[in-house]
């Protein structure tokens, strides 16, 4: 069984030149190390204590300032919730595999959590059924957990349900953690949407989108080619359409700008990627605006 995870270490030190490398390791530490997240009580403010720890309206109430207390935590979990339904298992908009795209995504952010000590847990599934993989810091779990993304993306697995598995992740975890979505590039539904605000306010939130492959490209036209959601044969001449490839060309536009627009409006960090190069910069970018917008 070829290894994932190695697949994962070897696109870092190759693909992803040393200086992204390096960049996304201390934004992950940045973002992720150091302060704890579970919020303890109340104390009157000490000087020094940093400023936006202060309560104001504690601060309001009593009269005197107020500082959060936090719990003292060395480890955080990473929750990877990735939909593994036959979707996913299309092409991405540059000709690599959706699946392949996702595994690198999960592999990479896996990687670094269990470097800094920290555990990763996995939510995948699709329209028939959910999986929970418990929380671990070892590089054998987090193979078995891109493994298990890797084997059930294929054309022959149920239709995506990304619902199910928010859903399953909003009900299932009280406790709060970083939670990381790999998900098509897609406008979410309204209850998508409910349970993205819902998952917002338990824990923290990001989000990578990838996107749909360009049927028009000139080199794939004498290509048989097929939707996964239904197999039904996609027509050459609709593909050769210049028409209709401008039109689809601004729709794409369209709809990835009013997904951002909704992952904005929830405070929630989203990138969008389209092939295996744009990945780990992808990653890189994701996290420095998430660790910007936190602070």
């Amino acid at each position: 069984m070829t290894s994932l995870l190695r697949r994962v270490k070897t696109t870092l030190s190759i693909r992803a030149h040393r200086r992204v490398r390096g960049l996304l390791e201390g934004e992950y530490t940045s973002v992720f190390h150091g302060r704890s997240m579970e919020f303890d009580d109340l104390r009157p403010y000490i000087a020094g204590d940093e400023v936006r720890d202060i309560d104001w309206k504690a601060t309001a109430r009593l009269g005197v300032p107020m500082t959060k207390r936090f719990i003292a935590s060395r480890k955080h979990t990473i929750l990877v919730i990735a939909d593994t339904g036959r979707n996913m298992a299309a092409l991405a908009e540059h000709g690599d595999t959706k699946r392949d795209l996702a595994v690198l995504a999960a592999g990479t952010i896996g990687y670094l959590a269990i470097r800094h000590g920290d555990r990763v847990a996995l939510v995948a599934g699709d329209a028939e059924h959910t999986v929970f993989v418990r929380p671990e810091s070892t590089e054998p779990h987090l193979e078995r957990m891109l493994q298990r993304i890797d084997r059930n993306t294929t054309t022959d697995a149920a239709a995506s349900d990304l619902t199910k598995q928010l859903e399953y992740a909003a009900k299932a975890f009280r406790r709060r953690m970083i939670v990381f979505v790999i998900a098509d590039d897609r406008e979410l539904s309204e209850p998508e949407q409910r349970l993205v605000r819902r998952l917002c306010v338990q824990h923290e939130l990001l989000w990578l989108r990838i996107g749909d492959a360009d049927i028009m490209r000139p080199e794939w036209s004498g290509s048989d080619m097929h939707d996964v959601h239904d197999a039904a044969p996609i027509p050459a001449f609709l593909r050769e359409s210049p028409a209709l490839r401008a039109e689809f060309a601004a729709a794409v536009r369209a709809s990835a700008a009013r997904s951002a627009d909704v992952f904005d409006s929830f405070a929630v960090s989203s990138r969008r990627v389209s092939s295996l190069s744009d990945v780990v910069p992808g990653l890189f970018r994701l996290l420095e605006v998430h660790r910007h917008a936190r602070r």
